[in-house]
């Protein structure tokens, strides 16, 4: 970005501006963020004054939004705050283009994120192809990439941006997009004096929450320390039977600068128990039931994270950033004995499980920003190259009990808990990036772009049983990206890009790939044939602009095609948690997407649409024998063409905030999707059909009462509409009088897993 006039007075003002004027110039293929304060490059990602976009996820790049060669999505504390979102995932559901939640785990902290087709979930067993970083560290865990959500803290949460398509510049995952969480910081938060807020909370189904934060700034010329912290506790006993939560997390960071360096160091720690409550099948007229119970999640973790950057001249910056964390899943689940025949005692089985996982890794960038020289003088380059590593290790132990149902499907134990698995997986992730951007004229920007991807992943037995899981797998490949931007104007911008990805099967999908074979999840690991990578390529085009009144729009279409597509494929129709994984060939994934905003005098309005079509590019056998459908022997028959599960075709979304008075704001959110396919009906041929769509409305308002006090208020699917938005074929074992337990008589059925009824919250804040 070059200014014809001296540049706007709050880039003007304040430490490291030289650094800040100059990473405006820096390549487009990455995030959107926003500059507060033009204190730095690192805080570039800490609050909003003038849009920009970084490059990568370590702190020292950003660029106009207008040269950004990607439909990405910025959201910030204040919308969060706006619309009292209790948690990230909430909001991103009412808010993000493209993007859709559902209820798989049975508990409002654990959903699935799907984004063009892609999930980011805390289910083992669900295919991630969503990459996803809180401050620059990947949360995707290595053991199994799964993402949980609950360990996010929203009261934390400064910006995220939103990267759909296969950029490499995000490593692993990043098949279908990116998600990006950016923290706060003391000088963002409280930039002329130390302050905080308190705040109390609750309503419906016993929630009670408490939050606190504190932040501010000190220094002179010489050097400027800043602090933040904050911590949220959070609990109540459940919309429905069995699926209470208990929430406690906590975030901190203490930051250092001058006019050439920004360090931060950040703690990040959380302590949650979730009672998850299972799918249900349609026979089961009561949503708020358990099939079986209990199932629990203990999720702890504790994560210390230093990023860094210092301006080495006038157009070199190295920038960087390491961490270290430790994370621990306890899990017991119910089950129906799979084994079960007419006369056995054992009809069920809890499984414990633990992973304990540690993960450590480090990344490190310079970056050129100036002049090409030369013959080429004239055009302005922006050169980045840079590398990082991701090393994780987990042990994974497993036991089993057998048990049996009480009347109301509980499990009561018949014994003690007997050793299943006992095994250690190492997984190492490294990559080398690039990227190079020429402004070729004023009006067009040119981006190449790449990264070389490596995984590593080694498995070893601990138990001395079974050493046939004992081995090591590597996957490696080189993803280029090429984008390039038209800005005619101010006002307008139009662009295409094409980038590739790739996924590496986890230790928990490399251990459980036999269809004669299958495993529980969290699965005991058995020795099967191997896996291949998943690689992507993706092709998307679009425009966005503004004009008068504060109306801007963007329209983006897209095209993502996986080759090797890996799939968590049921077993035995009776759960989620049971089954195979199985590369399936190539599996395609294109829409569009059209986001509209704009104010009519007291009232902001905002519109989101998505057409997403997922289908199967090659045919392939699978196991679901409760698809009404399937053979004998439990087969189906997927064929080109058929549509994806899960994935709901249209999605819309429209946002209305209307400011009553100066001091009241109300607002509304309307979430419209259409029906999906459940998972066991690949070939879309059961009975039963899809899952049917849904609309749901939401309300909010606060009131600032006076400057230190206001009042907020939310009430979630207001109508009190009865709808699901996760289907699976299933066996329902309790077909017996009171829906009892009969396992000689099952019947095939639809589960579904079901949104929660109406709630209401009511809370206040106080500042200081």
């Amino acid at each position: 970005m070059t200014w014809r006039s001296p540049p706007p007075q709050h880039l003007r003002c304040g430490l490291g501006t030289s650094r800040v004027l100059k990473s405006l110039a820096l390549t487009p293929f990455a995030l959107i963020a926003t500059v507060a304060h033009a204190a730095n490059p690192a805080e570039v990602l800490e609050l909003p004054q003038v849009q920009v976009v970084g490059t990568t996820l370590l702190p020292g790049s950003a660029v106009p939004l207008a040269k950004l060669p990607a439909n990405a999505q910025l959201f910030t504390s204040k919308d969060l705050k706006r619309q009292a979102s209790p948690s990230l995932t909430d909001f991103l559901e009412a808010n993000a283009t493209g993007l859709t939640v559902n209820a798989a785990q049975g508990n409002p902290h654990q959903p699935d994120i799907n984004v063009r087709g892609f999930s980011a979930s805390p289910l083992l067993g669900t295919p991630q192809g969503i990459s996803v970083f809180f401050d620059g560290m990947r949360v995707n865990e290595p053991f199994g990439d799964s993402v949980n959500w609950d360990l996010i803290p929203a009261s934390a949460i400064s910006s995220i941006q939103l990267i759909p398509g296969s950029n490499p510049a995000y490593g692993l995952n990043t098949l279908g997009g990116a998600i990006a969480v950016y923290t706060k910081s003391g000088s963002s938060e409280y930039p002329d004096r130390p302050g905080g807020s308190v705040s109390v909370s609750g309503g419906s189904f016993g929630r009670r929450a408490l939050g606190l934060e504190t932040g501010g700034k000190a220094g002179d010329q010489a050097g400027t320390w800043d602090w933040f912290a904050t911590a949220n506790d959070s609990q109540d006993h459940g919309w429905a039977q069995h699926n209470a939560s208990h929430v406690r997390q906590a975030f901190a960071k203490l930051g250092w600068q001058n006019d050439t360096t920004d360090i931060d160091l950040s703690l990040q720690l959380a302590d949650n128990r979730l009672e998850g409550t299972q799918t249900l099948p349609q026979s089961f007229t009561d949503p708020r039931e358990a099939y079986t119970w209990p199932d629990l999640n203990a999720n702890r973790v504790a994560a210390l994270a230093l990023k860094a950057s210092v301006e080495i001249s006038d157009i070199w910056l190295l920038s960087g950033n390491a961490y270290v964390r430790r994370f621990r899943n306890r899990n017991v689940s119910s089950n129906v004995n799979d084994a079960f025949v007419a006369g056995d005692v054992v009809q069920a089985t809890n499984d414990a499980s633990t992973i304990d996982q540690f993960g450590r890794g480090a990344g490190i960038q310079l970056t050129r920003s100036g002049p090409l020289g030369g013959l080429l003088g004239g055009l302005s380059q922006r050169l980045l190259v840079g590398a990082s590593v991701d090393d994780g290790r987990a042990r994974f132990t497993r036991t089993s009990q057998e048990a049996t149902f009480t009347p109301d499907r509980g499990t009561q134990a018949l014994g003690a808990f007997t050793p299943d698995t006992d095994s250690d997986s190492t997984t190492r992730h490294t990559g080398l990036f690039a990227s190079n951007s020429v402004d070729i004229t004023e009006r067009w920007t040119l981006t190449l772009a790449g990264r070389f991807n490596r995984a590593d992943v080694t498995i070893t037995d601990r138990s001395g049983a079974a050493p046939q899981l004992n081995g090591a797998h590597r996957f490696e490949r080189f993803n280029p990206a090429l984008g390039i931007s038209f800005n005619p104007s101010a006002t307008f911008t139009a662009y295409a890009n094409y980038g590739e990805g790739m996924r590496a099967p986890t230790a928990i999908e490399l251990t459980c790939a036999d269809p004669n074979d299958p495993c529980k999840l969290p699965n005991n690991f058995l020795a099967d044939p191997p896996l291949k990578k998943v690689v992507s390529q993706t092709l998307e085009a679009g425009a966005r602009g503004s004009g008068e009144g504060g109306l801007a729009w963007s329209v983006a279409v897209f095209r993502t095609d996986l080759h090797d597509d890996l799939q968590f494929i049921s077993a035995n129709g009776v759960a989620v948690n049971a089954g195979y994984f199985q590369n399936v060939g190539t599996t395609r994934r294109q829409g569009m997407e059209l986001d509209l905003r704009g104010r009519f005098k007291l009232i902001t309005a905002a519109l989101h649409y998505s057409f997403v079509d997922a289908a199967y590019r090659t045919g392939f056998t699978a196991n679901s024998p409760a698809n009404s459908s399937a053979d004998a022997n439990g087969a189906i028959s997927v064929q080109r063409g058929n549509r994806i599960p899960g994935v709901a075709r249209h999605s819309l979304k429209l946002r209305l905030d209307a400011d009553a008075t100066s001091d009241w704001r109300i607002g509304a959110s309307l979430l419209v999707a259409s029906g999906v396919n459940a998972r066991g009906d690949e070939n879309n041929l059961d009975a039963n059909g899809r899952v049917p769509g849904y609309a749901v409305v939401n309300l909010d308002t606060r009131w600032q009462l006076t400057r230190q006090f206001s009042i907020f208020a939310r009430i979630d699917n207001a109508l009190d509409r009865r709808y699901a938005n996760f289907g699976v074929t299933g066996l329902n074992v309790f077909t017996g009088p009171a829906r009892s337990f009969d396992a000689t008589n099952p019947r095939a059925e639809q589960f579904r897993g079901y949104g929660a009824p109406r709630g209401a919250w009511v809370g206040v804040q106080s500042t200081f």
